[in-house]
């Protein structure tokens, strides 16, 4: 072998150095798929290079001087990324889902935005989704659609923006509400990010849960001053927002919740009754302490306490049925009830029953939004975040069977990326 032509390429190797080189390439899983280079004279060189990623990497047109609405975070976009879809049709979440790695494809289509997720929330429709009754068309339809990213709601960073997006750049905090949020990132159309102060688990209660309450009560349950509302699973996520909304506006609420330490959150919160259920009579309290009835009724129980909340409305009163999680996780999955006589029983008293679907008021989104940030950032509004912890997307599952297990408190959410978190911690 001619030695010349070998030491223009700086010579042999050591073993030692392709050993090293291999360690250095399986030991780092940022450095999945890239190809390393070994040589004497240029040592450990990756391909792609930083600068032809540079080539494909997404960026934004506009200037990138610092403004108050833009985190100075670098964002590092990865090849792929860790998220949640729904493989099987099943109102059992863990059974339905699975935990996949999916490649980060870029350049993005040039109207859509790459989404950093923080926190992604948790909601009890999670099983609704998982079971397909969010598609229209039959069961066959529903599963030729497998499978489904899962997911409904998420705060984080823009980390990337395509070339004919011009409201928003990287580095901005945002919210989305579209189907894909149990990610580690997501990409969606420009006009469907909502533009927040900061990707905080507050600001996701906010949306779902927040959003529901507070369009809910406006536009279906057309609330307005010196009212009786009754508010069902009143601790949750959504009814922590119902009963300060209905305070606020100047109303006496009721609020129900079971168990000492949600009763005390909701007296906290400043509800004028509340009632646990496990020390006292639902039925036997609306009847003997509100005899004429209740003006208005945010109810996501559904089964019984939808009965007893029809048989305690008053008279043109409004009941706004926003759920039923007492329906989402039967053995045999969500089964329509038949209410007898409930034609007959709004006719007798001019009531009104309303149902409620926030997709439906989407052009109401950021209007609201931003009526709660004002609220919360005025501390006129509390948010109520449940204190158990639930880090990366592996604990989905976890966080969807603590919520429907009755224990939960304030809105749950999961935090995608702790490490992320620690960082925005500091700013």
């Amino acid at each position: 072998m001619d030695t010349k032509y070998i030491d223009t390429f700086g010579g042999f190797m050591s073993t030692e150095m392709v050993v090293k080189g291999a360690f250095d390439l399986i030991s780092d899983e940022s450095k999945a798929g890239a190809c390393l280079w070994i040589s004497n004279k240029r040592g450990f060189e990756y391909w792609p290079t930083p600068a032809e990623e540079e080539k494909y990497r997404v960026r934004p047109k506009a200037s990138r001087k610092k403004s108050a609405d833009v985190l100075q975070v670098n964002v590092q976009i990865p090849r792929s990324f860790d998220k949640i879809v729904v493989h099987t049709l099943n109102h059992n979440f863990q059974s339905a889902t699975r935990v996949v790695r999916a490649p980060l494809r870029l350049p993005l289509k040039p109207d859509h935005v790459l989404m950093k997720i923080i926190y992604a929330g948790v909601n009890a429709s999670d099983v609704n989704f998982s079971s397909g009754r969010y598609f229209n068309g039959s069961s066959k339809d529903t599963a030729s659609l497998l499978p489904f990213d899962a997911g409904f709601e998420a705060v984080g960073i823009i980390a990337a923006i395509g070339d004919s997006v011009k409201h928003l750049k990287v580095g901005t905090p945002a919210a989305i509400m579209t189907f894909g949020s149990y990610a580690e990132f997501t990409a969606a159309p420009s006009k469907n990010i909502l533009p927040v102060a900061r990707p905080d688990p507050e600001v996701v209660a906010m949306l779902t849960s927040g959003l529901t309450a507070s369009i809910a009560l406006e536009k279906a349950a057309q609330m307005d001053s010196r009212k009786t509302v009754l508010i069902t699973a009143a601790a949750g996520g959504t009814g922590q927002f119902a009963v300060q909304l209905a305070k606020l506006a100047g109303n006496k609420v009721i609020a129900t919740c079971g168990g000492k330490d949600k009763a005390r959150l909701l007296k906290d919160l400043g509800v004028d009754r509340v009632i646990d259920y496990k020390a006292e009579n639902i039925k036997t309290v609306l009847k003997d302490e509100f005899p004429k009835g209740v003006d208005i009724i945010y109810e996501s129980v559904g089964g019984e306490m939808f009965d007893l909340c029809l048989i305690a409305l008053a008279t043109y009163g409004r009941l706004i049925v926003i759920g039923m999680i007492s329906q989402y996780q039967g053995e045999d999955g969500w089964k329509p009830q038949n209410y007898t006589g409930l034609c007959e029983k709004i006719l007798a008293k001019s009531q009104t029953v309303t149902g409620f679907f926030l997709v439906q008021y989407a052009h109401f989104w950021q209007e609201h939004l931003d009526k709660l940030m004002d609220l919360y950032t005025s501390r006129k509004l509390k948010v109520i975040v449940d204190p158990k912890t639930f880090l990366g997307v592996h604990s989905v599952a976890d966080a969807v069977n603590y919520l429907h297990s009755g224990q939960s408190v304030g809105k749950v959410v999961v935090c995608m990326d702790p490490m992320y978190n620690n960082r925005l911690a500091k700013l």
